[in-house]
Parts: C-alpha cells; sequence; structure tokens
C-alpha cells in the first residue's frame, strides 16, 4: 500500500507500459504518485487490488489513500469512486419514479425532474466523476444556462454552452425554450441537483460531503431585510403621491373603491382581459396561475376552480408549493364574468377559423395561444397609465368628448377616471389585495391561506393582518360617516369634565 511514482510511457518495441520502470521517472515532473490497496473480494471471490491515483506529490496519493482506506469496507465503495454524475442521477430518477408509482410524488415533480436532468445536468456536467465534482463545475454550469437565448450567446459559447445549445435544439424536434432562462428556473434545476447529491452522502455514501451546499446565494444585502409587507394606498398617501410621484414602498395594495374604480375602467374601455384581472383581484391566483388555467380545471355551473399548474417561463409546471394545489369556489359575479369571457373566446374562435390554435387554456391571444405571463402584467400597467392619461389632459383643459376621441376610449371611461386617481401598483398586488379584503371582509383566516395557496395560516396573517386591519378601519370609518346623526358633537360631549380642565 505504500505510494510508488509511475507514467504511461511505453516501450518502443514491445509497446508494453513500462510504468514503475520508465528511466525518466527521475526527471522533475514526469509521471505521478499511485498506490494500490486491498479491497473485499468481489462475489465470485477473485482478489480486488484497486488504484489511486496519479497525484503531483506523495502526500497528497497518501491523503487519498487514507480517505479510501476509511471505505474500503464496503464492497461497493470501489465501483462507485467510478460514478460519474449523470449515471448516479439516473440511477437516482428510478427511485424516485418507483416512489411516484406508489404516490409517493406528483408525475408533475417528477416531469420537472426529468426536464433537469436532461436539458441541463446530464449535458451540462453528468460526465463528470462523482468523487470529482466540485462547486466551480456547478457554478460554470448555471453561468453557461444564463447566457442561453441572450444577444450576446454567440460571442461568450464555451464547450459547455455548446453541449446544452445542442441539447435543447433537438429536444422534441424543436428548440426548448427560447426566452432566456430565468433565476427560479436555475434555482429549481439547483433543488434537483441538491437533492440528488444529498442522496449520495447520505443514502449511497459515495460522498462525504454535498458540493452544491452554499453555491446558490441571494443577491446581496437582502439577505437581513427581512420580508417587504404590502402597504395600503390610503387616501393621504394617494394624494401625496398625486402632488410629489412618492410611492411609499415596493409592494402597495390599492382600497376596495380603488380596486373596484381600476374594474369599472377597465371592463369601460373593453380591456380584453378584464375578465383575468377580475378573477384575480376578487381571488388572487399567481400570475403564472391564471396564464396556466385550463377550461377542463375551471367549473362554471358550479362556480369550482381547480388550481392545478402555473406557467412561470415557457412551459407549464407544477403549482409553486404543495398546497398551492386548490380548489376556490367563485362568487356569482365572476362566474357570470367568465361565462360572457367563454362567449368571447368562442366567437374569436369562430373568426380565426382554421388559423385559430385551442390551447385549451382559460386566458388566451385572440388566436387561441396561451398567453405569455409578462404579457398580463404590461397589459395591467398600460391601462393604469392610461388611466393616469386621461386625467392629465382633462387638467390641462381637454373636454370629456376629446379626451375619448384623441384615446379611443368610451366617454364613460372618461369619467371613471377623472372620478379619483389611481395610484400604481404591480400587478402581483392584485393578489395581495384579494388577501387583505378577504380578511377585511371577516373570511376565516384558514380559508383565506387555503385560496392563496399559503402553507400555513401564520405566513397568511404575518404578511397581510396589518394592512387588512388598515382596511377594514377604513371601512368603519366610511360607515360612520354614512349614517346621519342631528347632534354630531354629543358623543364627543360625553366624556367632558362638568368642571373643565385639560
Amino acid at each position: 500500500m505504500k505510494p510508488y511514482r509511475a507514467c504511461s510511457c511505453r516501450d518502443p518495441e514491445t509497446k508494453k507500459l513500462l510504468g514503475k520502470q520508465c528511466p525518466d521517472l527521475k526527471k522533475k515532473g514526469h509521471g505521478g504518485w499511485y498506490a494500490r490497496y486491498e479491497a473485499p473480494r468481489s462475489a465470485d471471490g477473485k482478489r480486488r487490488q484497486p488504484r489511486v491515483g496519479p497525484y503531483d506529490t506523495e502526500r497528497e496519493c497518501k491523503n487519498e489513500l487514507a480517505r479510501v482506506l476509511g471505505q474500503a469496507g464496503n464492497a461497493k465503495a470501489v465501483d462507485d469512486r467510478k460514478t460519474t454524475l449523470g449515471e448516479y442521477l439516473e440511477r437516482r430518477y428510478a427511485w424516485r419514479k418507483s416512489e411516484a408509482e406508489t404516490g409517493g410524488l406528483k408525475a408533475t415533480t417528477l416531469a420537472s425532474e426529468r426536464e433537469a436532468i436532461d436539458l441541463y445536468l446530464v449535458p451540462g456536467i453528468g460526465h463528470v466523476k462523482l468523487l470529482d465534482l466540485s462547486d466551480q463545475h456547478i457554478r460554470d454550469l448555471y453561468a453557461a444556462m444564463r447566457k442561453l437565448n441572450r444577444p450576446d450567446e454567440a460571442e461568450q459559447r464555451s464547450e459547455l454552452l455548446r453541449r446544452l445549445q445542442q441539447v435543447r435544439a433537438t429536444r422534441d424536434g424543436r428548440r426548448v425554450h427560447t426566452r432566456p432562462i430565468s433565476e427560479s428556473r436555475i434555482k429549481r434545476v439547483h433543488a434537483v441537483l441538491v437533492g440528488a447529491l444529498n442522496d449520495a452522502v447520505m443514502t449511497s455514501k459515495i460522498l462525504t460531503a454535498n458540493p452544491a451546499d452554499g453555491v446558490w446565494r441571494t443577491k446581496g444585502g437582502k439577505r437581513n431585510k427581512g420580508r417587504v409587507r404590502p402597504l395600503l394606498w390610503t387616501a393621504e398617501r394617494a394624494e401625496r403621491w398625486e402632488k410629489t410621484g412618492h410611492i411609499p414602498t415596493k409592494v402597495m395594495v390599492w382600497s376596495s373603491a380603488q380596486c373596484g374604480a381600476f374594474l369599472d375602467f377597465a371592463e369601460a374601455t373593453g380591456e380584453r382581459l378584464y375578465p383575468l384581472f377580475h378573477l384575480d383581484a376578487y381571488w388572487g391566483p399567481r400570475r403564472g396561475e391564471l396564464v396556466g388555467l385550463e377550461w377542463s380545471d375551471l367549473s362554471l355551473e358550479t362556480r369550482r376552480l381547480h388550481v392545478r399548474q402555473s406557467q412561470a417561463d415557457d412551459e407549464l409546471d407544477d403549482t409553486k408549493t404543495e398546497s398551492g394545489d386548490r380548489q376556490i369556489t367563485l362568487d356569482e359575479e365572476t362566474a357570470r364574468v367568465l361565462k360572457a369571457w367563454r362567449k368571447t373566446q368562442l366567437a374569436e374562435r369562430l373568426q380565426w377559423g382554421e388559423a385559430y390554435r385551442d390551447s385549451g387554456r382559460v386566458f388566451t391571444y385572440e388566436d387561441g395561444k396561451e398567453l405569455k405571463p409578462p404579457y398580463v402584467s404590461q397589459r395591467f400597467r398600460l391601462l393604469i397609465e392610461r388611466h393616469g392619461k386621461l386625467r392629465e389632459r382633462h387638467a390641462d383643459g381637454w373636454s370629456v368628448e376629446r379626451i375619448a376621441r384623441q384615446h379611443r376610449v368610451p366617454a364613460d371611461a372618461v369619467r371613471l377616471a377623472l372620478a379619483a386617481p389611481l395610484p400604481p401598483i404591480r400587478f402581483h398586488d392584485l393578489r395581495h389585495g384579494a388577501a387583505t379584503m378577504l380578511i377585511a371582509a371577516g373570511v376565516p383566516m384558514k380559508l383565506v391561506s387555503e385560496v392563496l395557496g399559503h402553507a400555513s395560516t401564520a405566513f397568511t396573517m404575518d404578511v397581510y393582518a396589518t394592512v387588512a386591519e388598515e382596511l377594514a378601519e377604513q371601512a368603519a370609518v366610511a360607515i360612520s360617516a354614512f349614517i346621519p346623526r342631528s347632534r354630531p358633537a354629543a358623543v364627543g360631549a360625553i366624556n367632558v369634565p362638568s368642571g373643565g380642565g385639560s
């Protein structure tokens, strides 16, 4: 088991390896350090003497020999030293597939893992032996994934990137994911890799540590900031915004009156995606869940909506979490809006004829193709900007009729825009608004959490309780002002001491 030097030189006449007999081994840098050790006999009783090496120094060889001897009692440890990442991923996938057959895993989870293996992990770093896998291999893979479908892709092409491009270009006869890879997708691929390497450490005992630990880092500076909680657009905040453009925080929520004003405006302008905005404002599905929603998961007669999939990028995926797979019982008004939308979609099908592409989705482009998630946010933002532009025109002295003609909107839409300002929010904040209004309306927290697809009621309470309380207080003030009183000062006079004083 003592380390020795050897090389791969061959005898010029016999062509046999010289190994330890090479006369050039005395030269500096020639050959490397090796060692052999006794391993458990094979199943047929044959002697096994695996070799480790080559290493640049004798010390490195001794260190590796000591590490391997700690595994030598395991008969399969020697064979596992040759296992590549790709081979282990396939072995583990077979285990996972058997779990899915007995109900242990969802089919969508298994499909997501298969995609990560086929498109990224195997073509990228699948050839690397598990024992040789380092964090640098993993970082290089993610760096190459970030370059896919980018304008500078050709200029910065590496061998790793070429392998990824080749697999994606030939899968199912078409190019996969023509958009740049999102960070969320890289995170999902990373989750598959981490799970496999954890099994290699804990279950298979091939690795002593997971090389993927610590590879994925959040952006600097955000770790200690905590979660940004929603803030309500009160009348005072909206007034300040209209004067100065100041937005108090990134996550803002409309009041019920502001949300209603937006929906009325969207409907009055003839916005085609009004039904999508209505559904989101009332029940708060995530953007990807709205885009991925299929008619087969929506019953307008029973008013049941089954959220079971999402489309964050170019392909359908399962919901964000297991609790995201849920059923929502819709209200009568939302069901009416969706029935009208169904008729609109059927009319578009007739208009497009053979060119219509039936994607089976609830919300589509006019030709039936599934929506791209960014398009939804874009339409939402344009509606808010149009609302503000109509108000600007009126402030410049334009009449309602002139504004309507110039911007090609009905006069009723202009009047709705002039009624009150509409401070800006993001599309995702419609979901936040739905949550806070459900809580403010007295819906039990558990039900609100289930409607939103949260993992726990504690999370729902932590994020939305404050703004929901503020919204409820605003409603209470409105109710108080709505009820007429002949002596408004009488209530306040009850607590005034008869003797005066401060």
